[in-house]
């Protein structure tokens, strides 16, 4: 009989949805590493007084 995928253990489930974890973590600081970035870009740029 054929194995459903719900019927998988429960390490491997465990361990895809660590990685997917990670990739969340990893993705969500480099966007807010981004973030900051630009707003230190922005702050420099309205300090030489090309500010919008």
């Amino acid at each position: 009989m054929a194995m459903a995928i719900t019927d998988e253990p429960r390490s491997v489930r465990r361990k895809w949805m660590r990685r997917v974890g990670w990739l969340a973590a990893i993705w969500l600081a480099s966007v807010a590493a981004l973030y900051l970035l630009a707003l230190v870009l922005r702050f420099v740029m309205k300090a030489v007084g090309l500010g919008l």
